[in-house]
């Protein structure tokens, strides 16, 4: 790789440039420049929120593993994962937008820090006129998450996990079906109100059990709502939620967020939300600038056939040409990618 150094090309392998980027990490590490970078992508969202029309915010929080493999601050070993990690954590909203992150010790409980992450994003959102939801997982069923989302006006779907007293409100369900086994899934649907020893108060749960061909005992699953929806839709609701869990692989494979090379743990923080805001930029092209024909397409196509496509740059006396070959994009769609781009422009006020 060369580099430009007081004038002069200087040439730097790989090794080097790779410590060059850990020590202009390490330099990012303060408490400003870190609490700076957290608050970025959120900026960032509110600016692109002016591009859509917005009825409706819904926030999905999850926890991801970036694995390590040296001796860095912060890591340990994580049975439910099985190696040495860093244990992240995420909320998305329903574009795939990157809300908030933070970067924990790889030892710590899924939802450990749940507040100070959802927190900030709950208070840009306070003052607008919106329809708010929440989605998460069973390691996030505690009641001062339920009572944090109702005191914001929060409609939420969160799994729940099972104990005997749930399990026998649903006795009637996890019989055989009588007769020769079906060669579909057989789904049943229930609703109760429940108040757990921790809980101030009952709440609304909503259990699916499936019958699936070949197995001997049903597939069961709890969750804790305050929706007042059927049954059906808030099941539908709340398995909306996989898209999250597909948006944190793209931030794994296209992004490669799990790279977090750095000593210290301050470091590798600064590094996860730099990844973040290129994770962000990715997923704002894919939303705002492309066509209908590729909308579906993923991060990793997105890197693949447009950003890294390679091409000729002939320079003319007043003018440069990018050729640019055609196999991955074809010209129309680029031009309707470029176009779609240049919508994006802020246009000067009319006198």
């Amino acid at each position: 790789m060369r580099w430009l150094v007081g004038g002069k090309a200087v040439e730097r392998d790989a090794a080097s440039t790779s410590q060059m980027g850990r020590f202009e990490t390490e330099g990012l590490a303060s408490d400003k420049n870190l609490a700076a970078l957290t608050d970025l992508p959120g900026r960032w969202i509110d600016c692109v929120h002016g591009r859509r029309s917005l009825r409706s915010i819904v926030l999905d929080m999850d926890s991801s593993v970036s694995p390590t493999h040296g001796d860095h601050e912060g890591t340990a070993y994580n049975g439910h994962f099985a190696c040495t990690c860093y244990h992240p954590l995420f909320v998305f909203n329903q574009f795939g937008d990157l809300e908030r992150s933070a970067l924990r010790p790889g030892n710590v409980h899924s939802a450990d820090g749940w507040r100070a992450v959802l927190e900030p994003v709950v208070a840009r959102y306070r003052e607008r006129d919106l329809r708010r939801y929440f989605c998460a997982d069973a390691a996030f069923a505690n009641p001062e998450v339920y009572e944090f989302l109702e005191a914001e006006g929060y409609k939420y779907t969160i799994r729940l996990p099972a104990n005997r007293i749930l399990q026998e409100r649903i006795g009637y369900l996890l019989k055989r079906p009588v007769g020769r086994p079906p060669i579909t899934i057989r789904r049943y649907y229930a609703s109760f109100r429940y108040q757990a020893a921790s809980w101030a108060m009952p709440r609304r749960v909503v259990v699916k059990v499936e019958w699936h061909p070949g197995e001997l005992y049903p597939r069961v699953g709890f969750i804790v709502t305050n929706l007042s929806r059927p049954v059906e839709r808030v099941v539908a609701f709340y398995n909306k939620r996989g898209a999250c869990e597909q948006w944190i692989k793209e931030g794994k494979n296209a992004i490669k967020w799990t790279r977090l090379s750095c000593c210290s743990f301050a470091a590798n923080a600064v590094r996860l939300q730099l990844h973040v805001l290129a994770y962000n930029l990715a997923n704002f092209m894919r939303t705002l600038a492309l066509p209908e024909a590729v909308a579906q397409w993923s991060l990793t196509s997105l890197r693949e056939k447009l950003v890294k496509i390679g091409a000729k740059v002939v320079r003319h006396a007043r003018y440069a040409v990018f050729q640019m070959a055609e196999v991955a994009v074809p010209r129309e769609l680029f031009e309707q990618i470029l176009r779609l781009i240049d919508g994006l422009r802020r246009r000067p006020a009319q006198a």
